[in-house]
């Protein structure tokens, strides 16, 4: 069995690296993600930063099992990178072939929040379980599934869009993906600090969030927390719409466990809790116990999952 792999998480900014050694994570370290003229350089430094290591490390290529890369976008077969809005439209080609081509080793790919997943199933909120649902709540609001070990990928890759579960149909807040009702809209960052800016043009509610120069997401829990009525209210219909999509999902993979990540879920056990309190109220009663966790690996997630690609997930 061959010692070493490579997961790699390519974010909007920077691209994270770990080099995985028998023990587990034996180094990690970030280059920037260069975007201009659709990103061109992406792969060349990525390859150039997993050889420089090799290099660094006195590691003979031979003895790398390959690399798992997460990607902002729709995956195909491990290979196919469907473009990525978030990359300045990057992808639309077979991306595994071309980063092969140019590190020398193997490479799997695998949408990022898929990449999460499998970290948190791996060493994080649900490790010890094989039937897991990761949900992370960030700008927006992405997912993955894992039944019985295995990524649940899906035959176009929108295997896990959790964020696109409809939740509100023909509301009028417009989605990225350009449909309306999406969860994303309502239950994500972006989305309370919307709900709450709606609530506030209405002079009538009395609320400490109009001291907020300018609202932001911990704003609304951080008022929520010291009580106030308003906020409260924001954050139960949040996590009443959360817990309604999830509790769908459940419909379908019936997960042990519910793994809940991003910077939202900084929120801590006041969101989990209305989630987990929320998912019971909807949710078939044969799975009403599945249990909630705050995801543990932050930013790490992602490159534990991408190794995981490579050895066997």
């Amino acid at each position: 069995m061959k010692s070493y792999a490579f997961g790699v998480d390519l974010g909007g900014t920077t691209v994270k690296l770990g080099l995985f050694g028998p023990e587990g994570l034996a180094d990690q370290w970030e280059i920037p993600t260069r975007t201009a003229n659709h990103g061109e350089a992406l792969l060349p430094d990525i390859a150039a930063a997993l050889q420089a290591k090799l290099a660094e490390k006195g590691i003979d290529p031979s003895d790398v099992e390959g690399v798992g890369m997460g990607v902002p976008g729709a995956v195909l077969g491990d290979r196919f990178v469907k473009p990525c809005v978030n990359l300045d439209r990057w992808g639309g080609f077979d991306v595994a072939a071309a980063l092969e081509t140019l590190c020398g080793l193997p490479v799997k790919i695998v949408n990022d929040a898929n990449a999460a997943a499998l970290g948190e199933m791996s060493q994080g909120g649900g490790k010890g379980a094989r039937n897991v649902v990761f949900v992370t709540l960030g700008t927006g609001v992405g997912g993955g599934v894992i039944v019985d070990g295995r990524l649940l990928a899906g035959v176009h890759g929108a295997g896990g869009e959790i964020g696109h579960i409809k939740v509100r149909p023909g509301d009028d807040r417009v989605c990225g993906c350009g449909k309306t009702g999406c969860l994303e809209q309502y239950a994500s960052a972006t989305g309370l600090v919307r709900s709450a800016k709606a609530l506030l043009a209405d002079p009538a509610v009395k609320t400490s969030l109009r001291s907020c120069a300018d609202l932001t997401c911990k704003d609304v829990f951080d008022c929520a927390k010291a009580g106030d009525e308003a906020a409260l209210r924001l954050v139960d219909e949040m996590a009443d719409l959360l817990g309604q999509a999830l509790a769908a999902v459940s419909c379908v993979c019936d997960p042990e466990v519910i793994v809940v990540g991003g910077g939202v879920a900084r929120a801590g056990q006041m969101l989990l809790d209305r989630m987990a309190a929320a998912f019971r109220r909807y949710a078939f009663p044969a799975a009403e116990e599945t249990r909630f966790a705050l995801a543990a690996l932050g930013n790490d997630a992602g490159i534990w999952g991408a190794v995981q690609m490579v050895r066997g997930a």
